[in-house]
């Protein structure tokens, strides 16, 4: 393919207000057509990699005192990492990343699509559509049912009420003259901000970019993960705390939780809380992947984390931005697909469609990675608590209108060159290597994922 530096990364490296000499340290190859569609996705894969990877090689530049690394983007490892939930394997077993209820509906006036992976989501989304938990098989077709009596946006209404996730399909045309839409068209791609003037610093030596950082990951399903996963790639020791109350599926662990510890910690409980302050105490980082106001209520707020940590760097994720009525609703990428018109462009008269990959949760990953990195090394030059807020909304508004001039893609690829196994407390693990790369870098995690929840609320070595 042609070396050629494509559009997509320099508005993302733009967006991340970095050098743009640096882009001629980016070069591309390897087989393309891996993720088909209209929309050019492969286009936001490739750019949201490279300007991750570019990142990891500035801030390894700025820890070593050597120039920048080179940076080589490889389609085919692109491709493979943005199907990764889709690849993984734990002893040839693979898993389904939907559950029967996650789906699009018929209603009177068109389509739903429905999130109902979590068992406390499958509950209330049951719950909105007056269906009896305890009906078995039954289920997916009294889903059908009640969806099929309702106009779309009165199903959306009522399942969000319940604490629950539906949305009804919009046009592209619709979502943009939304008040949300209007919103986030007014939005850039990131937001990265200084907020205090807390003094420069960060762990001497080590030859990987993010060796001696400390990373607590307060994230979930998908997009967070994939960006603390890149982080422990890079040398990290990276900490996952979930909620007791809120299991994950270990299957989805077994892909986001490569080079992570995993371990639960109930905030609202005094002797976790106080287990959680420890750690912040010498954290370098902290990502957050919950919608606005879930984590606040435990004053986590970026002014009092930096108070409490001055000099840390702080990454927010959000699913519809932290801005207009939609922000404190719940969201993943298959819902944000369906919302912003992108699951009509991908579809049919007859029925909705969708992109090959969950493109919006890895995109939004590699460019929250990419934010925090940048982060890091603007931090060690002129010191700062740092913020990076990202929603999957602005990912989504970039593909459709920034990116659009560049051509979807037809065709395909051999996965299996970009796939590797090794043993893992779970079984034999089959997963997708790293796509972020650079000169001298690193090619794959220095450990498997372990069982989700097991670990002590320790940093490495304490």
């Amino acid at each position: 393919m042609d070396s050629s530096l494509p559009s997509g990364v320099s508005q993302a490296w733009a967006a991340l207000g970095a050098d743009s000499s640096l882009l001629d340290r980016v070069s591309y190859g390897g087989s393309s057509g891996g993720l088909p569609s209209r929309l050019p996705v492969m286009e936001l894969a490739r750019a949201t990699v490279a300007a991750c990877s570019l990142a990891a090689a500035e801030l390894t530049s700025v820890r070593t005192r050597r120039p920048v690394p080179r940076v080589r983007v490889d389609d085919e490892a692109v491709a493979t990492a943005f199907l990764s939930d889709r690849l993984v394997r734990v002893d040839g077993q693979a898993w389904s990343t939907f559950s029967p209820l996650s789906r699009f509906w018929r209603a009177t006036d068109g389509w739903v699509r429905t999130h109902a992976n979590y068992p406390h989501h499958r509950a209330r989304l049951l719950a909105a559509l007056g269906v009896p938990e305890d009906i078995g098989g039954e289920e997916a077709g009294a889903v059908g049912r009640a969806i099929a009596r309702l106009p779309a946006l009165e199903v959306e209404e009522r399942v969000y009420a319940a604490g629950g996730l539906a949305v009804a399909a919009r046009s592209p045309e619709g979502w943009a003259t939304s008040e949300q839409g209007v919103m986030v068209a007014g939005q850039p791609l990131l937001t990265m901000a200084r907020i205090d003037e807390a003094p420069e610093r960060m762990p001497a030596g080590g030859a990987l970019p993010c060796a001696g950082l400390r990373v607590l990951d307060l994230t979930r399903v998908l997009a967070g993960p994939v960006a603390t996963r890149t982080l422990a790639l890079l040398g990290a020791d990276v900490l996952r705390i979930d909620a007791p109350q809120l299991p994950e599926s270990q299957e989805a662990h077994n892909d986001t939780g490569m080079g992570k510890r995993s371990t639960t910690l109930d905030l609202t409980a005094a002797a976790d809380r106080r287990l959680f302050d420890e750690l912040l105490k010498t954290a370098d980082v902290v990502v957050t992947g919950y919608r606005p106001g879930a984590l606040e209520r435990f004053g986590l707020t970026p002014e009092a984390l930096a108070e409490r940590r001055p000099g840390l760097v702080i990454a927010q994720l959000s699913a519809w931005g932290r801005y207009g009525p939609w922000h404190e609703r719940r969201g993943f990428d298959s819902l944000v697909q369906v919302v912003t018109g992108i699951a009509e462009l991908e579809g049919s008269p007859d029925s909705p469609g969708v992109l090959p990959a969950q493109a919006l949760d890895h995109g939004t990953g590699y460019l929250l990675a990419a934010g925090v990195l940048r982060a890091l090394t603007e931090q060690h030059r002129t010191g700062g608590t740092r913020l990076v807020r990202l929603a999957l909304t602005q990912t989504a508004h970039w593909l459709v209108h920034d990116l659009a001039s560049a051509p979807g893609e037809d065709g395909g690829f051999d996965a299996e060159h970009r796939l590797t196994e090794t043993a893992s407390p779970m079984g034999r693990l089959r997963h997708a290597l790293p796509p972020v790369s650079y000169e001298g870098g690193p090619v794959d995690w220095a450990r498997p994922p372990g069982l989700w929840g097991v670990d002590a609320p320790v940093w490495n070595g304490a």
